[in-house]
């Protein structure tokens, strides 16, 4: 019986992670089709790099990370489109503070002072 429960969990298990991959490339097909177009790589090749890109935050999946940076057009872009894309595709949040450029200079040497983590990416 033991047996039994332990390959059912697993199995369970296993169909569970290849529905969560699935869903994360019908996100990357929705976003290649979409947003990411035109390319310079394929349709195919973009779906081949998403998949390694989601295999690779595989172990991630559920964090949080947070970025800040300067409002300029460029990061607001990332903020509003890329950061969403991301997380649809890799399951990790993405919270992305557009601020001015004197306040990021601030926030990174307060970061540095304090020795506390407020941001992963600048």
């Amino acid at each position: 019986m033991t047996r039994n429960l332990i390959i059912s969990v697993s199995a369970a298990a296993l169909l569970f992670a290849a529905g969560a991959a699935r869903a994360d490339m019908d996100a990357a097909k929705r976003w290649i089709d979409g947003e990411f177009q035109p390319s310079t790589l394929s349709k195919d090749e973009q779906m081949k790099e998403m998949e390694w890109f989601i295999k690779a935050a595989q172990a991630f999946k559920g964090m949080e990370i947070n970025v800040v940076s300067e409002t300029i057009t460029t990061h607001e872009y990332e903020a509003k489109v890329l950061a969403k894309a991301f997380t649809e595709i890799t399951g990790i949040k993405v919270t992305h503070d557009l601020i001015q450029e004197g306040d990021v200079v601030e926030k990174i040497q307060t970061q540095m002072q304090s020795g506390k983590n407020i941001y992963e990416r600048l």
